[in-house]
């Protein structure tokens, strides 16, 4: 936990997390290639963003467009997505939720089950994504301040009355994708006031041999250029999403987030492995990722 707000998910994710999960990505004219080509097709595509709103106007055609949009990003950042799991109903006002391992969730989980994200606050502030997440009216999230906590519920349970579909990481942190956090409850309030449906929904980077990837994890200390720096010299990566079963908040927020949190992670444990480096429990974990 945070030692200034003890409340505050902390992830005991690092750097040997990382390099635990990369591969090699060649010499260095193989890497700058890579960049090239990859950057011009980021920039293509970049024009898009204002626009993106603007798919409200094509009423039932508004998912497909964005689905195609995150699509295209991730295909531009060398990733490819791949889907398993349950039927992906067509319903409104459904919460998604999710663990939380990279920026490039909001795309992943985007070219899936297109909706609108709670976040952390700070993202609002980033260049390119923050000018995207305030035009997708993003419902930002101070995790620090448990004061604001339920302005953020409510407003939830206000989009989900509405049909709208929301999108929230109940984790509170990214993790490193060997290992899973623990899912607050909190945000599952939100369903349970708005009597509205959770949908699971795991995402899991992989190599192309299937190995978990840590290419997109955003952890730690590192910064968002060198998250998306180490995406784009990846040689390849898997954005692996498992639909889980919807639940039905027909029980109170703690046993939902439980529910939901053995949909995407496989255990409900709430085990503390703050302060431990997550290689260290990486064989615990292990199953989780499969």
């Amino acid at each position: 936990m945070n030692a200034a707000n003890p409340w505050v998910p902390q992830a005991p994710c690092d750097t040997g997390c990382l390099h635990a999960g990369t591969d090699p990505s060649g010499n260095r004219a193989a890497r700058a290639w890579r960049i090239t080509l990859r950057t011009a097709a980021l920039l293509i595509l970049a024009p898009g963003l204002p626009l993106l709103p603007l798919a409200g106007l094509l009423g039932p055609g508004r998912p497909h467009v964005q689905r195609a949009y995150c699509r295209l990003v991730l295909r531009a950042l060398g990733v490819r997505v791949t889907v398993t799991g349950g039927v992906i109903r067509n319903l409104r006002g459904v919460l998604v939720v999710g663990n939380h391992t990279s920026w490039a969730d909001i795309f992943a989980v985007g070219a899936v089950l297109p909706g609108t994200f709670v976040a952390k606050a700070e993202m609002v502030g980033w260049p390119g994504l923050g000018q995207l997440a305030r035009m997708l009216r993003v419902i930002p999230i101070e995790r620090g301040s448990l004061r604001e906590l339920p302005t953020v519920v409510a407003t939830v349970a206000h989009r989900l009355r509405a049909g709208k579909t929301v999108v929230a990481f109940p984790e509170g942190t990214t993790w490193c994708g060997l290992a899973h956090g623990r899912f607050a409850p909190a945000l599952f309030q939100a369903a349970v006031d708005a009597r509205r449906p959770v949908q699971p929904l795991r995402v899991t980077y992989r190599h192309r041999d299937g190995r978990v990837s840590t290419a997109a994890a955003y952890i730690g200390e590192d910064t968002l250029g060198a998250s998306i720096k180490r995406l784009m010299t990846a040689r390849f990566t898997v954005a692996h999403l498992h639909v889980g079963e919807l639940l039905l908040p027909d029980v109170g927020r703690r046993a939902l987030a439980a529910r939901a949190q053995a949909e995407v992670t496989g255990t409900t444990s709430t085990t503390n492995t703050t302060g431990i480096n997550c290689i260290t429990v990486t064989a615990r974990h292990a199953a989780l990722a499969a």
